[in-house]
């Protein structure tokens, strides 16, 4: 199955779930940052860890940031935490959770707040 990446501006995209297997792929797709947006143990054991994750990422050569929000339950001050990020964190970047949709609404409340 095809990775799928949607670009949200040419230097944010989200994605569903990655795997430390994707990242050599990402970062050769030119991505400089990843941030997972996913709680460790949300998906059970088939899920990766962020600290397994991180490691792979900077073998890959990727920034890793791990910004764990709950679907749903998305607060000010994660927000403001990824509004950071967006601000410090090498370009382009590359969110990701289960499905790459709260990543997406993360990423949206940031340009709300401006």
């Amino acid at each position: 199955m095809a990775m799928q990446i949607i670009a949200l501006t040419p230097d944010f995209a989200v994605s569903p779930q990655l795997l430390a297997d994707d990242f050599a792929f990402v970062s050769g797709q030119g991505f400089k940052t990843l941030i997972n947006n996913r709680p460790d143990g949300e998906g059970g054991d088939a899920q990766p860890i962020s600290r397994a994750l991180e490691e792979a990422a900077h073998a890959a050569g990727l920034h890793y940031v791990y910004l764990p929000v709950v679907s749903g339950a998305i607060t000010t001050e994660q927000v403001q935490a990824l509004q950071k990020v967006l601000a410090s964190a090498p370009r382009p970047m590359l969110a990701f959770c289960r499905s790459g949709a709260r990543s997406a609404q993360l990423f949206g409340l940031t340009q709300q707040l401006g």
